[in-house]
């Protein structure tokens, strides 16, 4: 586009063309040009209206003469180019460029105009390899600038640094948190819902591109947010790879696709401040991945509210792939872990079947017995993590007060600079100003209901329920409030995997409890 518009000799030289065609003996009141494609490329993966309408004309018997400065201004693919030589040949149409005249129903001039069709859909791979090269090159040694995320931005020595703004460093910074506790890009969402957070994004379109806007948390930004390599530091090339697509009959146009990991080209690492580091990062991708549920991929998924305590986790102590889950019984409630690979991939018999009530209950009194000493722990840890998250919530409330505030007084200076005699702009300016003030006090109402709420200090005695309530698991876990997906999560951050046998002992199940590996440090008094 930036040749179209700043280099006009080529357009201008297409364009006296009109006189060589009248110079070959066509009157000037029919010679038509078609210049809808200008700035369009040649290459078949974009609409070409003018292109169309071009063979439309020949194939309508309304053309005597194609001419055009190369081959390249009309096709540089050879389906497009071949097809424009049919339909001449068809109906006797002259093709001519700057230098000569071709007949396509000559062999020579067929054969030459063939030529030129390949040596334009070659020329512009030459060009396109050139550019990627440089391209590669220069993002090799990191200095290819690349957009950047919300969370970053360049500074005006073109290095990138954490965005200025601490709203957005805090409520990114709070994303990945929740993630590391709750272990789920969608509970994250839920829970940036359920206390009003919206995520930054930088839009490439719209009418301020790359600013800063705030919207609502949905589950695509927030797994943008985790999957993306440039909050954990790492300059990346390569994340996504240009695969060729049919949108609609005739239009072809590139897709776009992710690339793994492993084959990203360029993977700079601590190339820029991050959020977070790179093992983290990784480490996030694999629970991403592990929270889809495919068991026979080997992944447990995330934690669900059905009945069944070990979902994701009972693997088959025959064969030792991961078993799925169904439910039977006259309500259809009652769940029984199946491994049915044998018979999904080779029409076999089921390998085995184990109810899962009787199993669960065992697990179940093994995993509250084995958590017991620890109660007293455990119930501190909550606390903390209670406070710790109201700490949370009061700094991302303060820093939107103050962004609030901020918008008021913005406004309220851009009404005062305004000239008293210019009532057109300032009226404007003055409902601007009335509508930042009552957004502001809007959130100040918001944030008092949320501080009669949630207390920024627990006090003594509500502080000594919590450590009593905390004390008493069983109770906790037996509790009408405590939901299936919770059981199931305290169960993971426990046992990782429970290998069931139905088979080895005939009436019994035979299972075996693999535990987290859990580092516990000493201290020695000498």
């Amino acid at each position: 586009m930036n040749q179209v518009r700043h280099h006009q000799e080529s357009t201008e030289l297409q364009y006296r063309l009109v006189d060589r065609a009248v110079a070959l003996g066509w009157p000037h009141e029919r010679v038509h040009v078609i210049d809808e494609d200008l700035g369009k490329s040649g290459a078949g993966t974009v609409e070409r209206v003018g292109f169309k309408k071009l063979i439309a004309e020949i194939g309508l018997g309304n053309a005597g003469l194609v001419i055009s400065l190369d081959a390249s201004r009309l096709a540089r693919n050879n389906r497009d180019w071949h097809q424009l030589l049919d339909l001449c040949a068809l109906f006797g149409v002259i093709i001519a460029d700057g230098e000569r005249l071709y007949d396509p129903c000559a062999y020579h001039d067929r054969l030459l105009l063939g030529l030129s069709g390949i040596m334009s859909e070659a020329e512009l791979h030459q060009i396109r390899q050139r550019l990627h090269q440089g391209e590669r090159q220069k993002a090799a040694r990191g200095e290819l600038r690349l957009p950047v995320p919300a969370g970053l931005a360049h500074d005006r020595s073109g290095e990138i640094i954490l965005n200025p703004d601490e709203q957005v460093q805090a409520r990114l910074g709070l994303v990945f948190a929740k993630f590391r506790e709750l272990h789920s890009a969608r509970a994250v969402m839920r829970y940036l819902r359920k206390n009003d957070l919206p995520l930054p994004v930088r839009p490439l379109l719209g009418p301020a591109p790359h600013d800063v806007v705030w919207r609502e948390a949905d589950s695509s930004r927030v797994l943008s947010i985790l999957q993306n390599p440039a909050y954990a530091g790492a300059y990346v090339y390569g994340r996504r790879r240009v695969a060729g697509g049919r949108i609609r009959h005739g239009v072809y146009r590139p897709r776009t696709t992710k690339v793994p990991i492993a084959d990203w080209e360029v993977c700079l690492q601590a190339a820029h401040p991050g959020y977070i580091g790179w093992e983290e990062f990784m480490e996030n991708q694999r629970r991403l991945a592990n929270n889809i549920n495919r068991y026979e991929a080997g992944h447990s998924g995330v934690p669900r509210k059905g009945a069944a305590l070990l979902q994701g986790i009972a693997v088959c102590g025959r064969c030792g792939r991961r078993m799925s889950l169904r439910y039977s019984g006259p309500a259809g409630d009652y769940p029984v872990y199946t491994c049915r690979a044998d018979r999904d991939q080779e029409g076999g018999p089921l390998c085995q079947e184990v109810r899962a009530l009787p199993v669960d209950a065992h697990v179940e009194s093994i995993l509250l017995e084995a958590l017991r000493p620890d109660k007293i722990v455990i119930a501190i840890a909550a606390l903390g993590q209670i406070e710790e998250e109201t700490r949370q919530l009061e700094r991302q409330w303060a820093l939107r007060r103050e962004r609030a505030r901020y918008e008021a007084e913005r406004a309220r200076r851009q009404y005062d600079a305004v000239e008293p005699e210019n009532r057109l702009v300032a009226r404007s300016l003055e409902r601007g100003w009335e509508e930042k003030l009552r957004a502001a006090e809007a959130i100040e109402q918001d944030y008092e209901r949320w501080r009669s709420d949630e207390p920024l200090v627990l006090n003594e005695p509500d502080r000594q329920a919590l450590q009593k309530l905390g004390e008493d698991l069983p109770g906790i876990w037996h509790a009408p409030s405590t939901t299936a997906a919770e059981r199931k999560g305290i169960l993971r951050c426990i046992i990782c995997e429970v290998v069931l046998d139905q088979k080895r002992f005939q009436g019994q199940v035979w299972f075996k409890i693999l535990w987290h590996v859990i580092r516990r440090a000493t201290l020695r008094a000498d």
